[in-house]
């Protein structure tokens, strides 16, 4: 009885395989996980070991530095903010601010765990969707759950993202945490939302993967406006890899896709539009683009995505500010030939979906990956490359979110390629493997070489004059650095010069200058300069302060006075300049008004000694 049993048992399980389950395990992803991820963990550390000391650069210095918002929970929910459509982001800087004052290190610190968090999550998504209905009875009707693409596509989707340099950008530049932060989020909440299409079964910890992966969604779109995009590749997903009725699918969509309204209804909210402030049209554009137009930024955009493309595939020339064109014509050809490229790629997602549908295929499954890959890429892109106007058009850090389909896409390429060599050229097939990791290898070493140029503010900006020797905003930053953090005065007034002769109208390269000009002893050519900026600027209070101690170093105390009036009409605040309006008026005899704006001075920055000291040297004059 026990020997017949035994018999029956292997054939009782033959004959009852289990169907395709999006929960069952397969062979193949169990075997060395926690080898893959601490592979990642440590590629990742070791390509950003060098960034720790990075200073704050650029938009740091406003965003972090010296901006007080960041400084206070208080004005973060404050009616002063009026970048709560940011929110998630501006609390981990007061996070580390509390912590960490303004030391850099832990700024980075926590930049890079974002980062790693990231890569383990791009390795989490692709094996989640190697278990997913459509993949996994693919897998198992070809009887591949044991291959070689299942074992390594994960891995390799994972790496690419960690090390490729073009993230260096996103990760070292301290204040573009918003974009790997809303990665963050956005990746949890695909990963969540699968997990809870693949736990029907047990229905309690669907609910909870579901509703963590809400709450997932609404921290991304709370963290960068690129968080947009989730519901809508939710849905792709959805259709791309589950199987179910259509009520089933409206029952886990629809939530997700009403977290779409979180961003438009927090700038409306927060960024003050209205109808007397140009409404949902004035939203839409960001500060300072201006000049460029709608279709001017969307027909540049095709040029700027074909640039994008080709930094992922050759990471050569990445550059901090390009020097990039505005085209104002479709008909350009870079422009049209971009447009017929990008087309074309869109279209092959579009084939390859197609191709997919016939699963008799043995690499049908690759084809809708490559297809999924294709248009994640396009559609996270779409937010920042359409047709709200950007100043500044292209910024490598844009790439963080839609690289991760790139890479899927690319991976998943190169198993159908290795899988048509197989029969044809082994030897080039064995080959695959190596030349991705020696891939790997590459980009880790590019990308550290690359952090070594942003290891201090002289070296990244004139890496960047170097590749962007006709821009003029790289020659005036390189002039200022040069200029506060050297004393190179004379080389810091050449790069302004620079700045000036490639942009006339360029307000902060002439007031820089003044600057330079001012603590050279020359007064004539410092007021020239500030004065020149004041034409380009009215409402420039630095600008006017500085002229107004210029004026006041000249004697020509009632244009000081003017001045320093112009800056407390702009900035009432401004404690220094009421100070100083005071001293003109001492200056002048007038001491009733100087003991007004002194006692001004100190209402609005009690510490102030200057203005302490000159107060009491007033009452002094006063005493009988």
């Amino acid at each position: 009885m026990s020997k017949q049993s035994k018999k029956k048992v292997p054939d009782n399980r033959q004959r009852t395989s289990k169907p395709p389950s999006v929960s069952a395990e397969p062979e193949a992803l169990s075997r060395k996980p926690l080898i893959h991820l601490l592979i990642i963990i440590i590629l990742g550390i070791l390509i950003y070991s060098n960034t720790a000391t990075v200073p704050f650069i650029l938009d740091d210095i406003n965003s972090i530095r010296n901006d007080s918002v960041i400084q206070d929970m208080g004005q973060i929910f404050g009616p002063q903010n009026v970048y709560k459509n940011r929110l998630i982001t501006q609390l981990t800087f007061f996070v580390n601010f509390s912590m960490h004052g303004l030391n850099v290190a832990g700024y980075h610190i926590f930049n890079i765990i974002v980062h790693l968090l990231n890569g383990l999550l791009v390795y989490w998504l692709m094996i989640l969707t190697f278990k997913t209905s459509y993949v996994f009875s693919y897998l198992s009707h070809h009887g591949l759950k044991n291959s070689y693409e299942y074992r390594w596509i994960p891995l390799f989707t994972a790496l690419l993202f960690v090390s490729h340099p073009v993230h260096t950008q996103a990760v070292t530049y301290i204040v573009q945490r918003s974009a790997s932060l809303a990665t963050l989020f956005y990746l949890l909440a695909l990963v969540l939302y699968i997990k809870a299409r693949s736990s029907e079964s047990a229905r309690n910890a669907g609910h909870s993967f579901y509703a963590a992966s809400l709450i997932s969604a609404t921290l991304a779109m709370l963290s960068k406006e690129i968080a947009f995009t989730l519901p809508v590749m939710a849905v792709l997903y959805e259709f791309l890899f589950f199987r179910g009725d259509i009520k089933t699918r409206i029952r886990y969509l629809l939530p997700l896709l009403l977290t779409m309204c979180i961003i438009p209804v927090f700038l409306i909210l927060f960024q003050g539009a209205s109808a007397g402030q140009g409404g949902i049209d004035d939203l839409t554009k960001v500060a300072g683009s201006a000049d460029v137009s709608r279709w001017d930024y969307l027909t540049t955009q095709f040029r700027v995505i074909v640039t994008y493309i080709r930094l992922l595939f050759f990471p050569a020339e990445q550059n901090l500010d390009y020097d990039y064109p505005i085209y104002r014509t479709f008909l350009a050809p870079p422009v049209f030939l971009s447009f017929l490229f990008l087309l074309g790629v869109f279209c092959w997602g579009i084939y390859l979906l197609y191709r997919s549908q016939k699963s008799d295929r043995a690499d049908s499954c690759w084809y809708r990956l490559i297809a999924f890959g294709i248009f994640w890429f396009f559609m996270t892109l779409s937010v920042e490359s359409s047709i709200i106007p950007i100043i500044d058009v292209i910024f490598e850090h844009r790439l963080y979110l839609p690289s991760v389909g790139f890479f899927m896409a690319l991976i998943s390429g190169i198993v159908v390629m290795r899988g048509k060599l197989a029969d044809r050229a082994k030897g080039l097939a064995k080959a695959v493997l190596p030349v991705m990791i020696l891939a790997v290898i590459g980009l880790s070493l590019t990308a550290h070489a690359r952090n070594m140029v942003w290891r201090d503010e002289v070296t990244l900006w004139e890496d960047v004059v170097k590749k962007s020797p006709f821009k003029a905003r790289p020659h005036n930053n390189l002039g200022v650095v040069i200029h506060y953090q050297q004393g190179r005065f004379d080389d810091a007034i050449k790069e302004y010069q620079t700045a000036i002769n490639l942009n006339p109208d360029y307000a902060d390269a002439h007031y820089n200058l003044g600057l330079a000009y001012k603590q050279q002893g020359r007064l004539d050519d410092a007021v020239r300069e500030y004065q020149a900026a004041i034409r380009l600027k009215p409402d420039y209070p630095d600008v006017h302060y500085n002229l107004g101690g210029a004026y006041h170093g000249q004697g020509r105390f009632d244009d000081a006075i003017r001045e320093y009036q112009t800056v407390i009409r702009l900035k009432p605040d401004h404690a220094d300049a009421h100070n100083n309006l005071g001293a003109t008026y001492q200056g002048q005899g007038r001491l009733d008004e100087a003991i007004r704006e002194y006692q001004t001075a100190l209402k609005l920055r009690s510490d102030f000694t200057t203005a302490h000291n000159n107060l009491a040297e007033v009452l002094r004059k006063r005493a009988p």
